[in-house]
């Protein structure tokens, strides 16, 4: 019994002490800064416009938490934080951890009011509504599609390597936001042709950003409501963190359409944080499913067995789950 210590208790009680550093340093830029040139105690003080007081401590609990390195009194970024969480780098992903820390950390706050009512804990409190307060600001919007840009990164590349393109010649990503996976999947195989398929008002910032990166001769927008409108005629459709964010009965909708759209022989893709069907190990999924409370009325996240059992119900007829990258997985259905 003595060597029963509470060790594990406390480093998740206070997990979250580490994680607001973390966010704190990507709202300052310490990242992006020194991205620029490494610098001592004294000179990033001032160029973040820290406090004295306890500079040095935020700065050496980066280093503690694997973020920074310090050689010799002088700061620079990891490999990991050089790459990711460079604002100018185009491997940016932290607009992820910008939302995190703007909205989701404040939220999160009222977890324990949401596990007894069932009721959303972000703007909807107010009368408002996640998407609402999303898209109806251009800023947000941008940082929020930006943000999925960098969930999705790891999850389009291992897709585009994983799937069996060759067999197939048009797709359409659903719920499309900025465009990564279109882009990625078309950059790999440049016999597809791909259709970002989102509301009206992400179509700037889809179509900058598929310019950008040079496959706009071969990725289109096309604006749509995936409740109210049809689903896009192509061979391959793609749902990437969209299925989580709706009611089983949503759910169910979304799936019959992808089927309706799709020709015999097509494939639907539906990826997520797949909880694992032994709901233990997929620790990112089931805290992903207690964010879907947070965040929506009716959304949840879901393990593979009831995917496929969802896709079966609407006519699929071959079904499987393969495991993308750290815990993402995809169900695909054949039809």
């Amino acid at each position: 019994m003595s060597s029963v210590t509470p060790d594990k208790i406390m480093q998740l009680a206070l997990g979250f002490w580490g994680s607001k550093t973390l966010l704190s340093a990507v709202e300052l830029g310490v990242f992006t800064e020194l991205a620029k040139a490494p610098a001592d105690l004294a000179t990033l003080s001032r160029k973040l416009g820290l406090h004295p007081r306890s500079a040095d401590d935020f700065l050496d609990a980066l280093v503690a938490l694997g973020m920074l390195d310090r050689v010799n009194g002088v700061y620079h970024n990891t490999a990991e934080t050089a790459l990711f969480l460079d604002r100018a780098a185009p491997t940016y992903m932290a607009g992820l951890l910008e939302m995190a820390n703007a909205r989701l950390y404040p939220f999160w706050g009222s977890l324990t009011e949401g596990l007894k009512t069932g009721e959303p804990q972000n703007e909807a409190k107010s009368g408002g509504d996640v998407f609402g307060a999303i898209y109806g600001d251009p800023h947000r919007l941008h940082g929020f599609l930006a943000a999925m840009s960098g969930i999705s990164a790891g999850a389009a590349r291992a897709i585009a390597a994983k799937f069996s393109w060759k067999e197939y010649r048009t797709f359409a990503d659903v719920g499309a936001a900025q465009g990564m996976l279109p882009v990625t999947v078309a950059k790999a195989h440049p016999h597809l042709s791909g259709t970002g398929f989102d509301l009206p008002v992400v179509r700037p910032v889809f179509e900058e950003f598929v310019e950008a990166q040079g496959v706009s001769a071969r990725v289109r927008f096309q604006a749509g409501d995936f409740f109210a409108d049809d689903l896009p005629k192509v061979d391959v459709i793609v749902m990437g963190h969209i299925l989580h964010d709706w009611n089983l009965d949503e759910k169910r909708r979304i799936i019959a359409k992808a089927f309706a759209a799709l020709p015999k022989g097509g494939a639907l893709i539906a990826y997520d944080a797949i909880i694992d069907d032994g709901r233990r190990t997929n620790t990112m999924g089931l805290l992903m499913s207690l964010n879907m409370l947070i965040e929506t009325r009716g959304g949840k996240d879901y393990t593979g067995a009831d995917c496929q059992s969802w896709m079966r119900d609407a006519g699929f007829l071959r079904t499987r789950v393969e495991h993308l990258v750290g815990p993402d997985s995809m169900v695909i259905g054949i039809k």
